[in-house]
């Protein structure tokens, strides 16, 4: 289902299917009351640990991402809006887009418009910015003297980053697209969650074998329709493609969280066998 291990020989799916002009009526396009939630951080990359979550909670999108627009159409104008957002609890602008006070250089503020469509609302989701990213960075106990980056760096990590996500999306639609008449409107992008250190059963037989274990894995929880269906990713060290800045190596399937996961994995597993 995917490149590397993610990669199939089964019969072609294509994606394209769920993502015609939705039907009249299409839960993913009704109006819907704004939800706010308050948590913070990367829309890739929380800060917090990812926490399990029951299947029949909604969430709604990081609070940070309702103002993503701003950055994306024109950062400097949105940059000077976040100084008047001051928090009254300490006083202090928004960490996220703030350089840090031992920051060897400028970053960027700017944000990119992904194609992965966040859940009850028309928009996407965005990703983050070069300055976003290295708080961020800063707050899961990086250095920059440790590593010694340059700016050029950190504008290449960014777009591995995008490329990473923009690649599982595309793995996912693989999947979804097997269930496209169950949700003619396409699938959107609920929550997500990195868990690092937590070694999916899969990548722990894997190394069991004499491979290498994943980099990092996250759990992505898919709307399908009003149904929640969460995606294990697994990332694989690989070789960059400097066209695209493609890196890692994906490992996309669905969880075995319920008989619909279980009997897409064994469909595909079936065609990659015979085919």
């Amino acid at each position: 289902m995917g490149s590397g291990v993610s990669s199939a020989g089964a019969p072609t799916v294509r994606a394209e299917a769920i993502q015609a002009v939705p039907p009249e009526g299409c839960p993913m396009h009704q109006v819907q009351p704004t939800k706010v939630s308050p948590p913070s951080g990367c829309p890739m990359h929380q800060t917090q640990p990812f926490k399990e979550v029951p299947m029949s909670r909604a969430e709604a999108a990081p609070s940070h991402q309702d103002r993503a627009y701003e950055f994306v159409e024109c950062p400097m104008r949105a940059a000077e809006a976040t100084e008047c957002d001051i928090d009254p609890a300490n006083m202090m602008p928004p960490p996220n887009q703030t350089a840090a006070p031992d920051q060897p250089f400028k970053l960027s503020i700017s944000r990119q418009e992904s194609n992965i469509p966040r859940h009850d609302t028309e928009k996407k989701w965005v990703y983050p910015s070069e300055q976003m990213f290295w708080n961020a960075m800063l707050r899961k106990g990086w250095r920059w003297r440790d590593d010694d980056l340059a700016p050029q760096d950190m504008t290449n990590i960014i777009k591995i980053h995008n490329q990473n996500n923009e690649q599982a999306w595309q793995e996912i639609l693989k999947w979804e697209a097997l269930h496209a008449f169950e949700c003619p409107c396409g699938p959107t992008l609920k929550r997500f969650g990195g868990k690092a250190k937590e070694y999916s059963p899969r990548a722990r037989v894997r190394h069991w074998m004499g491979y290498e274990l994943p980099f990092d894995r996250h759990d992505w929880i898919v709307d399908r329709c009003g149904k929640e269906v969460r995606y294990v990713i697994d990332y694989y060290d690989g070789e960059l493609n400097r066209e695209n800045y493609q890196f890692s190596i994906l490992d996309v399937r669905p969880a075995f969280d319920s008989l619909d996961a279980v009997w897409d994995r064994m469909k595909v597993a079936w065609w990659r066998w015979t085919s």
